[in-house]
């Protein structure tokens, strides 16, 4: 489950909609107006108790609204809510780029003109970089102890989400809860909370590994629908087009001939390469 943008070019009171995908397939199989917990509420609360019970597990964002209507839903107890790995390796992200502006940016203009453009290249994985790009990374976390200390904690998290069992992820988290326990530093101290609050839905990682790249399919799918759309007022009809592309991926001049029959303009074919 996930919430979604309409656009700004929509015209309805609700900026977001709530989307429930089947995980083993990727089709899209609700949506709702809003992204609250009630929202999510209205389709839980339509399901009978034998559709409850065979619901194995709920994957999602760190969004509160949702990991509180499953919570609160009843029939819905032996059910796992997952987080989506991408967001805790985000939670990180966001701590190391507030360090690095306090490091760089609330330090003087010398120290600025140091950390300045390192954003994306401290966020990338450390395996994906290069070596010039290596040494630029060890040369601005040679300033300062705590954001060097930052980012092996993002790197290390990352590793931890691929662990190949329970126990070895538990043993992980609890190294980089001891890391970031201090309360003199914020943006450590904020991630800590996070990781310790929803700790049970980071550990179902590791037992239940669901195929979150089927979500992240549905999402480009949703971005060409409203990139090329001037508005949504039928949720049904939008949830049609979603499930037509989900099953019918526009990959041959056949599929953009189905996908004309929606009525809407098809991608613009890609250039060949020279």
């Amino acid at each position: 489950m996930d919430e979604k943008w309409l656009g700004r070019r929509h015209v309805l009171d609700h900026k977001f909609v709530t989307v429930v995908s089947n995980l083993e397939t990727g089709e899209p199989v609700w949506i709702g107006k809003g992204r609250s917990e009630n929202t999510l509420k209205r389709w839980l609360q339509s399901l009978s108790a034998e559709q409850k019970a065979t619901l194995e597990l709920f994957a999602m964002d760190m969004h509160r609204p949702y990991w509180n209507a499953v919570d609160n839903t009843r029939g819905l107890e032996h059910a796992a809510i997952v987080h989506d790995p991408f967001h805790i390796t985000k939670l990180a992200g966001q701590m190391l780029d507030e360090l690095r502006r306090e490091v760089f940016f609330r330090a003087g203009p010398e120290l600025r003109a140091v950390g300045r453009g390192l954003r994306w290249l401290l966020l990338r994985a450390w395996e994906r970089t290069t070596d010039e790009q290596k040494a630029t990374i060890e040369a601005a976390l040679a300033h300062n102890r705590t954001l060097a200390r930052g980012y092996q904690i993002k790197e290390e998290l990352r590793e931890v989400l691929h662990a190949p069992d329970r126990a070895a992820m538990e043993v992980g988290l609890q190294r980089i809860l001891r890391r970031t326990a201090r309360r003199d530093n914020k943006p450590l101290r904020r991630l800590h909370d996070t990781l310790n609050e929803r700790w049970n839905e980071i550990l179902a990682l590791a037992e239940h590994r669901p195929p979150t790249g089927r979500l992240e399919a549905l999402n480009n799918n949703w971005e060409t629908l409203v990139r090329r759309a001037r508005g949504y007022r039928d949720h049904n009809y939008l949830l049609r087009k979603l499930r037509f592309m989900t099953a019918n991926p526009i990959r041959s001049q056949d599929g953009i001939q189905r996908f004309l029959a929606l009525g809407i303009t098809p991608p613009m074919p890609r250039r060949q390469a020279a």
